[in-house]
């Protein structure tokens, strides 16, 4: 078997798992976070919110996630996800060394986590888009990149909607404004606190939220980045 039916073959399982009808296990995890939610300070809430606004803006106007040079367009697919899985591996090993001391510092150090991971979540997307060959500096890519953080973090039901937009990103792209005047970042920033606010918590207790600092960002970046790989496959094998 090529690499390329492995990687269609890896697609379809990913594309099943996206689409299934939320478990009873998915909407017991749903009540139990927005019961976590009630009682997280709201400090928490503010800062994550205003770190995801500011990350969003940042994506689409600034020029702060700079990226390696895009490989050349004759390099294989397997050297590009060769080169994408060490990314991963790399920037992993990183916010996981960022969630230790971030977590061993307490409760205010955990607060400054927040914008931090999302700096190297975002930096990662960044990388992983050169390297499958797309230019980040188009408008329509950084919206494409907030998608997939999106679909990363997202329930079960909300991660099916966002997908069916990358499914069909080229037509799809066709209908997208040239500013971010109607990106719904409200609804993008619940679904991410939602998502995360269970594995974060426990970051802030004593003793052990240095150990659960590291975990919970490896696990978190690990899952973007394999999310992301599969959504540039959609876009990589629609052109062959």
């Amino acid at each position: 078997m090529g690499y390329t039916e492995k990687v269609m073959i890896e697609l379809e399982f990913w594309k099943r798992d996206i689409l299934e009808k939320p478990s009873m296990v998915d909407k017991l995890t749903s009540k139990v976070q927005k019961k976590i939610n009630s009682y997280i300070p709201d400090k928490v809430h503010s800062a994550i919110t205003a770190a995801i606004k500011t990350m969003v803006q940042t994506v689409l106007y600034g020029s702060t996630y700079t990226t390696s040079a895009i490989p050349p367009p004759e390099m294989s697919l397997i050297h590009r996800e060769a080169l994408v899985k060490e990314k991963i591996e790399s920037y992993g090993k990183t916010g996981a060394a960022e969630g230790g001391i971030t977590g061993a510092g307490g409760f205010l150090m955990s607060l400054a986590d927040f914008p931090l991971l999302i700096g190297i979540k975002m930096k990662l997307l960044f990388e992983i888009a050169s390297l499958y060959g797309f230019d980040v500096k188009d408008f329509r890519e950084r919206l494409y990149i907030l998608h997939i953080f999106q679909l990363a973090f997202s329930s079960q039901e909300g991660g099916a909607k966002v997908f069916h937009k990358l499914e069909n990103w080229k037509n799809q792209s066709l209908l997208l404004p040239d500013d971010a005047e109607h990106f719904d970042w409200l609804s993008f920033q619940q679904e991410y606190r939602d998502y995360i606010d269970i594995a974060k918590l426990a970051q802030m207790l004593p003793v052990v939220g240095a150990a659960v600092g590291a975990v919970a960002n490896y696990q978190l970046i690990k899952k973007l980045g394999k999310t992301a790989m599969q959504a540039y496959r959609m876009r990589i094998l629609e052109k062959n």
